[in-house]
């Protein structure tokens, strides 16, 4: 049987190398023999398994010490020993090639870990299957065989001998619906080119009730995963058009009348433009410009509550007429004076 290298030689660091020096020339050495860059080079994928069984014990205070005084002693046969090409030492298994092909269970604990997991994929591990556990800095995964990890799948091809498996990347897109579409709800349709270079067509459904900005989120319609992983998502952000005569606020909607003046002044009834068709309002006597009336219901319905809509609020008007004939002008200057007269009276 070839005996093992040192695992300060596998590493090219000296053996009184500090904490950060060894966990830098594994990144180092991680990064250029990743079976995610050398697809089907068996030499690589061997001297990852290598360089990484030297981090697990060089990297651990305690498993270092033990290397020290023992070689690869400390960790074969009665030293902690578990059978097959692994060894179990503090709680870590380096299941490399289990020859059973039974279950294996991979635990890597400490925040050095956790840098290189960030290393590797860009700090998007923790929005994966796997994460931060209760207990600390702690991130475990399954394998079976040589097929890699399940649940958690990192490491599959480093480990397990397997594929290295992700998630796909997310891809964005924007989408801009009318007022109407966006307060009632549609079917929209769109063309989406996928990485083979087929052009797809897919229905996407927009609530009713959707704001500006909102996104909408189409699970498994982004970037391809790699080595077998699930894709992404494709995120459309909504945009809302504008309606004339329309404002929006939230659920709320805010819209003007104009009133005759003889309305407004007399009372009488309006007709009022709604959402849901037209509605007649009574104005009261004396009604002034700017007074604002409340339609309750006629808003935009909550979008995870088809039964709740918020309120439509009118703005009165009032319409001042034009091109008046000379005797309509001579009564209007009748009324003027009686009333100034009458609100002097009602002052002494």
């Amino acid at each position: 049987m070839e005996s093992k290298r040192d695992y300060y030689e596998v590493l090219g660091i000296d053996r009184n190398a500090d904490s950060n020096a060894i966990k830098k020339a594994y990144r180092k050495l991680a990064k250029k023999y990743h079976p995610d860059s050398n697809d089907g080079n068996s030499a690589a994928e061997q001297k990852f398994k290598e360089i990484t069984e030297a981090y697990t014990v060089l990297s651990d205070p305690e498993k270092r010490k033990m290397y020290d005084q023992f070689g690869h002693a400390a960790f074969d046969g009665g030293a902690g020993a578990s059978g097959g090409n692994g060894y179990s030492q503090g709680g870590f298994y380096q299941g490399y090639g289990n020859p059973g092909g039974g279950y294996q269970e991979f635990h890597f604990e400490g925040g050095d870990m956790d840098d290189i997991l960030k290393q590797f994929f860009g700090g998007g591990f923790g929005q994966g299957s796997a994460g931060r556990s209760s207990t600390g800095d702690r991130y475990s995964g399954r394998s079976t065989g040589s097929s890699g990890f399940y649940g958690n799948d990192f490491f599959g091809g480093g480990f397990g001998g397997g594929n290295f498996r992700t998630k796909g990347e997310d891809l964005r897109a924007e989408v801009s619906v009318s007022f109407d579409e966006a307060a009632f709800g549609c079917d929209k349709l769109m063309n989406l080119s996928g990485s083979d270079g087929k052009a797809q067509t897919i229905k996407v459904h927009i609530p009713a009730g959707i704001e500006e900005g909102k996104t909408i989120r189409l699970r498994g319609k982004g970037n391809p995963g790699m080595g077998g992983g699930e894709p992404g998502d494709l995120l459309l952000q909504i945009h809302v058009g504008s309606k004339p005569g329309y404002e929006r606020k939230g659920m709320d909607v805010y819209t003007t009348v104009n009133v005759p003046f003889v309305t407004a002044v007399l009372g009488g009834e309006t007709m009022v433009q709604t959402l849901y068709g037209n509605v007649i309002c009574k104005i009261r006597e004396g009604t002034q410009s700017g007074t604002k009336i409340r339609l309750k219901g006629k808003g935009i319905q909550a979008m995870n509550n088809p039964g709740v809509r918020g309120d439509q609020y009118v703005t009165i008007q009032i319409q001042v007429p034009r091109d008046l004939s000379e005797e309509s002008k001579r009564k209007l200057r009748e009324f003027d004076y009686s009333a100034r007269h009458m609100e002097k009276a009602t002052h002494f």
